[in-house]
């Protein structure tokens, strides 16, 4: 609790105390009063003071004022007919009690959302003149050596040039498992260095990196309302003048008509009561706050667990999410090329591989780099020459004084040699040495661990179908999709082929359903763009496609998509249930308490009673680990 939860928890007990103690203290008139006004003032001075602020700026129609009027209403009356100054007492009461757990549970949210927050680096450690020196993050300028020490936060994105450590992202995504850092290795920034020094060559700027991009998307959150929360912001802004109307009327037209066309007592106290109950019943507290409540708990709850929902707008599509149309490289599969298999060598595997890695060691494509990695030894370039690079086809070079040419089958065709087909599914890879087949080398892409799983969670949680978008070959693109589970493919696809595919699955979705599209590469950005819900995975995602989705996964794993959909009904279940029963609760109440079988007690449950119960209700949207 915070020091203004505490003060007002001290005057709730306070004023608790007294108006039992006032019970047992023989007084009347305006001792009586007196003694009463004293844990009125004490639990609802703050109140009177907000509810003649609002009158003095115009703005009167709200909780404050309809809780003033009737709680002084009551006091009035109970002057009146020397009755019970309880009632009022115990509206005012109850009424902080349930703005008390309102405040600590949007506290708790804010602590969460807090602790994603206190990922900004404060300074980045750079060395001058063989010291290490603190500076502002935002000076730091791309390709810059820092250092980040045990216990340091990485301030900027990076590769490791130098040491090995451990780095705590629990921060960013969820989990409590550190994650091995080593030499060559990126690193993003807001992740705990936890054991060895580092040092780092920045790829970002500050304003570009990882830390700042999540910041800004957290920051934003609260601004994108979903339909919900604009409905019970328009309802409350017509709900109050209306009831205030209502009340007044309760108040005055049935004695009128009694006195003057049916010859009764007016009986204006009864009438009277009977209004102030039907206004403290008729206070909205209930929906004004635990709707946004809810949608920020979620929020809140979901960025602790490494989930990052833009808006409550988009917490609400994801929601009635039907469809879930996934890009391959990099969301389903690693993105990492490694050599699977070689087939039909002449020489040793390892001379193969050698070979190859050799020719192809001038080159920073994925698939020479998995070559060089697959020989897992250094590299010694002095042994290569003449070096030719056939665009669309591979790569001929001198090794060792032999010539070797390493590619695709087209460039078997262009040097008439003569190749054996691969029946296995991945990147095919053939190599000549002196003009002789010596074989080929299988690549492929290595599938996400929970990738499998990820695609049957949906399923179980009832998403109907799941579509693979991808601009793979069409028989490495069906093997993928065989193996996840994924019902439809679409391969050999160009970003405005996948743009395409997206708007013809939308125009054949059915009902309320949404469809959302899973992406990490730049050119998906459109796709995530023009999908119902655009999700993307934010620890290697790049950053046009991490600024177009709705929702960012902070450790790009593809069951975190299934917590995402999970957190967000769950979210909006609620939302649902806040809804239904605070406006069930409330005509009931007020229906009874303009037939005045309902009192000033039946009238505080309804208010305060159903707020605190709602309150409880959203906090639930906070705790998200075991979705």
């Amino acid at each position: 609790m915070n020091k203004k939860q505490k003060k007002m928890l001290i005057r709730i007990l306070l004023a608790a105390f007294l108006m039992i103690l006032m019970n047992f203290i023989p007084a009347a008139g305006m001792v009586r009063f007196v003694l009463y006004l004293v844990p009125y003032l004490i639990i609802g001075y703050d109140i009177l003071i907000k509810a003649w602020k609002g009158i003095r700026n115009r703005q009167v129609f709200d909780e404050s004022f309809l809780m003033a009027v009737a709680t002084i209403g009551a006091m009035a009356l109970a002057v009146y007919e020397d009755g019970d100054y309880t009632e009022a007492i115990a509206v005012m009461l109850f009424y902080q009690i349930g703005e008390w757990f309102q405040s600590y549970a949007v506290g708790r949210s804010r602590r969460n959302i807090s602790e994603l927050m206190d990922i900004r680096p404060d300074y980045a450690n750079m060395e001058q003149d063989g010291n290490l020196v603190q500076v502002d993050p935002d000076e730091v300028e791309i390709g810059s050596i820092i250092i980040v020490q045990p216990g340091e936060k990485v301030p900027i994105d990076g590769v490791v040039t130098e040491g090995n450590s451990s780095l705590n992202t629990s921060a960013l995504t969820g989990e409590s498992l550190p994650r091995d850092i080593r030499t060559g290795e990126e690193v993003i920034s807001g992740c705990i260095n936890m054991t060895g020094v580092l040092k780092i060559r920045t790829t970002k700027e500050f304003g570009e990196s990882t830390v700042s991009r999540i910041l800004d998307l957290v920051e934003n959150a609260s601004s994108r309302k979903s339909k919900s929360e604009d409905f019970i912001s328009k309802f409350a802004r017509v709900y109050t003048p209306l009831v205030c109307l209502s009340a007044l009327a309760l108040a005055f037209l049935p004695p009128l008509a009694r006195m003057f066309f049916l010859g009764l007592p007016a009986e204006f106290g009864d009438w009277i009561y009977r209004a102030l109950t039907f206004l403290v019943i008729s206070c909205p507290c209930a929906l004004v706050v635990s709707i946004p409540l809810s949608f920020f708990a979620g929020i809140g709850g979901a960025g602790n667990a490494g989930v990052l929902i833009k808006g409550s707008n988009y917490m609400e599509t994801l929601s009635r999410t039907g469809c879930v149309v996934f890009d391959k490289t990099g969301t389903l599969t690693e993105g990492v090329f490694e050599v699977n298999a070689v087939h039909h060598n002449e020489m040793e595997e390892e001379k193969l591989l050698e070979y190859a890695a050799l020719a192809e060691s001038a080159s920073s494509h994925p698939i020479s780099k998995s070559l060089q990695q697959a020989y897992g030894r250094p590299v010694d370039r002095a042994r290569v020459t003449d070096v030719q690079e056939i665009s669309g086809n591979g790569i001929t070079a001198q090794v060792d004084g032999h010539v070797v040419a390493v590619g695709n089958a087209k460039l078997m065709k262009r040097l008439k040699v003569e190749y054996k087909d691969c029946h296995h599914v991945g990147t095919i890879v053939h190599m000549a040495i002196d003009g002789a087949y010596a074989g080929h080398i299988v690549i492929a892409d290595r599938i996400k661990t929970h990738a499998e799983e990820a695609v049957a969670a949906l399923k179980s949680a009832g998403v109907k179908k799941t579509v693979m978008l991808t601009g793979d070959a069409k028989a490495v693109a069906e093997q993928v999709a065989a193996e996840l589970g994924i019902d439809e493919v679409y391969s050999e696809l160009l970003p405005e082929g996948k743009v395409q595919k997206v708007e013809e699955l939308l125009e054949k979705r059915s009902g309320k359903e949404k469809l959302a599209f899973v992406g990490d590469g730049i050119n998906d950005a459109p796709v995530l763009s023009r999908a119902d819900i655009g999700i993307a995975m934010g620890a290697m995602g790049s950053d046009a496609a991490i600024e177009a989705a709705d929702v960012v996964l902070m450790d790009d794993d593809p069951l975190k998509i299934v917590k995402a959909i999970r957190i967000s009904r769950k979210c909006l279940r609620i939302v649902y249930e806040n809804i239904w029963f605070a406006i069930g609760i409330k005509v009931i109440c007020l229906l009874l308490g303009a037939l005045g079988i309902a009192n000033m007690w039946l009238a505080v449950f309804a208010d305060v009673g159903v707020m605190v119960l709602a309150v409880l209700n959203a906090i639930r949207a906070l705790f998200v680990k075991r979705l």
